[in-house]
C-alpha cells in the first residue's frame, strides 16, 4: 500500500449494518461495514451533540445519530436532516478481507 494508508484490521471485526470506532495516531475514525459488503469512515462524533456516531443506526449507507437522530449519507458525508451538518469523511476500502483507511479527512461538500 501507499504512504500515509493504515491497515485496521480484518473487515469481519465489524457485523454487517454497524460499526466501530478505531485510534489511528490522533484521530478517532468510525468505520462501517454496509449490508452491501461496503466499508466507509467518518470522524467518530457526530457535529451536532458528540454522539458516538459508531454506535448509530446504519441503513443502507445513510447513518442516524444514536442520540438526537441526525441522519448523513456516508458516501458524500452530507447531512441529510435538520440543520444538514456534515460529516468529515476518510478514504476506506478493503483489499483480501482486511480494512485500510487514508486518514486524510474530506469535508462534506453538498449537492449544488
Amino acid at each position: 500500500m501507499a504512504a500515509g494508508e493504515v491497515l485496521l484490521g480484518a473487515v469481519e471485526q465489524i457485523p454487517t449494518g454497524e460499526g466501530r470506532t478505531f485510534r489511528v495516531g490522533e484521530l478517532e475514525i468510525a468505520v462501517f461495514h454496509t449490508a452491501e459488503e461496503q466499508v466507509y469512515a467518518t470522524q467518530a462524533l457526530c457535529p451536532h451533540r458528540q454522539g458516538p456516531l459508531a454506535d448509530g443506526l446504519l441503513g443502507g449507507t445513510t447513518l442516524m445519530c444514536p442520540l438526537h437522530d441526525r441522519t448523513f449519507d456516508l458516501k458524500s458525508g452530507c447531512g441529510t436532516s435538520h440543520e444538514h451538518l456534515g460529516l468529515v469523511t476518510y478514504p476506506a476500502w478493503v483489499v483480501d478481507g482486511q480494512i485500510w483507511v487514508r486518514p486524510e479527512p474530506v469535508q462534506a461538500e453538498a449537492a449544488e
